[in-house]
């Protein structure tokens, strides 16, 4: 008796759990209302080429386009060979302008700088700046944000 009556429990436990449990669907629809919060990206540029920054650029440009520029944070980090790019002659200067304008933070490595003899006067306007890239990612990434590397 004691085992039939702990099976029928066992049965309802069971039952209960399987009408309570969300569906596919809904487990996705939770999972984006979840992400309807603010997101959080940096993305790492280390290429001194054009079709790099414009791939990264994109990329930022079409997380706002998808999850919305007032939802997401986005952070571009230039360091090593990326950072000629956003010398003032760069020829994706027009470009990275534009990603600043639309609220996409672009930081230069100071590390890279100083070896390689540029200093702020050298660069785009309204860059930001950090000590150093790497760290700059790490910091990020600890803080949640997505890391892409294009």
């Amino acid at each position: 008796m004691k085992t039939t009556l702990l099976y029928a429990l066992l049965a309802l436990c069971c039952a209960a759990l399987t009408l309570s449990a969300p569906t596919g669907a809904e487990t996705m629809k939770a999972g984006r209302s979840a992400a309807a919060g603010k997101q959080k990206v940096v993305i790492q540029v280390s290429d001194n080429d054009p079709k790099k920054w414009g791939l990264a650029l994109n990329n930022a440009e079409n997380v706002q386009e998808d999850i919305g520029k007032g939802r997401v944070d986005i952070e571009i980090v230039a360091y090593g060979p990326g950072l000629p790019m956003l010398k003032l002659d760069s020829p994706v200067g027009g470009r990275v302008a534009e990603a600043l304008a639309n609220g996409v933070r672009v930081v230069a490595c100071e590390n890279t700088m100083q070896k390689t003899k540029l200093t702020r006067e050298d660069m785009l306007p309204s860059l930001d700046y950090v000590k150093s890239g790497v760290p700059e990612i790490m910091h990020r990434q600890a803080e949640g944000y997505a890391y892409i590397r294009p």
